[in-house]
């Protein structure tokens, strides 16, 4: 694209055709100022097939603020919109309301909280809350789910990645299989959810972090091409590199050439002062490779070398591999928790894809809408109960058991404080028949997690860094039960609606199935 039409397609027409329309009709209406509030959250963790999450990682949120700071309806983005036509050849948007959009068209109006970037959270809870004048919020619905719903998903799938890898460094390799730029997006949410480093060079030094890679096969077959071999390639690597030589050894052979002339290599490179890096292997039955490698690396005296492992890499494969080398390695005479700690992992596509589950089921719903100075709670009813939207101004607390660990998330309205009662009642969110009494003795603190993070049309508080966002991370994992982290068949995490939103959210229902249908002009 060229770069007015870069601005013109990820500006602030990067949204949905019908998030404009609404807007149109809102103008028209003369509604458009109406303050309203709505939620952003996700009905249902990933499901994997095979295996499901039990919590996710919320991410995106400092990208859709930066976004939004830029997002301003231009004259192109006004040309574009008035060159549209419906089908009997009429402009699909009137004069007037490009006139009012050229005004107002930005985000500045609106009021926005949020979970910060790197907490755990769960369905069904508010995770993003939009305040502000109605078409505003509504137009910014596609690019708000956009971002924040891919980074999410894939920060979810990093901290299973990690989790996996007991702790072992991961390394992010997915820029060459991701969706177009938005892989950039990707590798930062892998790095918050659960990586340590990645081979994408341009965010990871926007994010203050050094690149991290080896070298191809296709250096390899150069020098095999030239008849020069597979050792002449790993020599001038390690010429160019002796500090940081790490050899990738199974173009030819893994064991019978790659390891062999790699531990040559790193031979000459010793004597001469340096001390190599480690090797990759990325094909083969990974686990048996590792423990064979690390034994022929461990008689050449190199015991503390790297063996970095990728090639389709997941949650599973990873844990499998360990398992397979507790298991294997002792026979072979080595110490299987030490290879383990020698271990990285490098993932790509099935990390920055989420392969298995593609998208997260996050939504954008209308709660609240402002009538004379006085909010009025707004319900979506359905067929199905868990599409029904929990209405009305909220907040979201989280509960601590008296291990200190999180036992539930409680959605109460934004003027409850739980903490001032000596008895909760936690509700099911749809399920009438769910619910349990929980003692103030038995909860240990009540944690608000909602903050505020934009207000007239700037970011509020300072940006945290990836580590401020690792950091709340690794605390809100070590803080969940072991059930829930499992990577196969999880326990059940606790959403709740608090007595007084649960009997709003019924009144609003019996309210909305009373009305009758309007048959004027059948």
């Amino acid at each position: 694209m060229q770069p007015d039409e870069q601005q013109i397609a990820e500006g602030f027409l990067f949204t949905d055709q019908y998030q404009l329309t609404m807007a149109q009709l809102y103008y028209r209406l003369g509604i458009h100022e109406r303050r309203a509030r709505f939620e952003h959250f996700f009905r249902s963790y990933p499901d994997y097939g095979s295996h499901q999450a039990g919590y996710c990682v919320n991410a995106g949120l400092a990208w859709l603020l930066d976004w939004m700071s830029r997002a301003r309806f231009s004259p192109r983005d006004r040309e574009c919109l008035a060159r549209q036509r419906g089908r009997a050849g009429t402009p699909v948007f009137a004069p007037d309301f490009l006139d009012w959009l050229s005004r107002y068209g930005s985000f500045d109006g609106l009021r926005l909280e949020a979970i910060p970037e790197g907490r755990v959270v769960h369905p069904n809870t508010p995770l993003t809350v939009v305040e502000g004048p109605l078409a505003q919020a509504q137009i910014l619905e596609t690019a708000l789910l956009n971002q924040l719903n891919y980074q999410t998903l894939v920060a979810t799938k990093a901290a299973r990645v990690q989790h996996a890898a007991r702790g072992q460094a991961v390394l992010e390799f997915g820029l060459r299989r991701g969706q177009a730029t938005g892989a950039n997006a990707g590798t930062r949410a892998a790095l918050i959810g659960g990586a340590q480093f990645s081979s994408n060079v341009g965010v990871s030094h926007v994010l203050g972090l050094p690149p991290k890679g080896t070298h191809a096969h296709s250096m390899v077959q150069f020098f095999l091409a030239l008849g020069e071999g597979e050792l002449a390639a790993f020599r001038a690597y390690a010429e160019v590199y002796p500090d940081d030589c790490l050899l990738l050894v199974d173009t030819v052979d893994t064991l019978g050439s790659g390891v062999p002339n790699a531990i040559r290599v790193f031979e000459e490179l010793r004597r001469k002062g340096h001390q190599p890096v480690g090797i990759r292997i990325d094909s083969g039955d990974l686990a048996y490779l590792s423990i064979q490698a690390a034994k022929m690396l461990d008689q050449a005296g190199f015991p503390d070398t790297l063996i970095v492992l990728s090639n389709k890499l997941d949650e599973l494969v990873i844990w499998q591999i360990i398992a397979q080398i507790e298991a294997e390695a002792p026979r072979a005479g080595l110490d299987a928790d030490r290879l383990i700690r020698r271990l990285v992992f490098g993932v790509g596509t099935r990390l920055i894809t989420s392969r298995g589950a593609p998208a997260l089921d996050g939504v954008y719903k209308l709660v609240a809408v402002q009538h004379h100075g006085q909010w009025l709670p707004a319900i979506k009813r359905s067929d199905s109960p868990e599409k029904v939207v929990t209405p009305g101004e909220k907040q979201l607390w989280r509960i601590y058991d008296a291990r200190g660990k999180a036992t539930a998330d409680l959605v109460c309205l934004a003027d409850e404080d739980p903490r001032r009662q000596e008895e909760l009642i936690l509700h099911h969110p749809s399920d009438p028949m769910r619910w349990r009494r929980l003692p103030r003795a038995a909860i240990t603190a009540l944690e608000p997690l909602l903050v505020e993070v934009w207000r007239e049309g700037m970011p509020v508080g300072q940006r945290p860094s990836l580590e401020d966002m690792r950091a709340l991370r690794q605390a809100d994992e070590q803080r969940l039960d072991a059930g829930v982290r499992r990577l196969i068949n999880p326990h059940v995490y606790h959403v709740s609606l608090s007595e007084r939103l649960w009997e709003l959210k019924q009144r609003l229902m019996r309210s909305a199935l009373a009305q009758p249908a309007d048959t004027r002009g059948a």
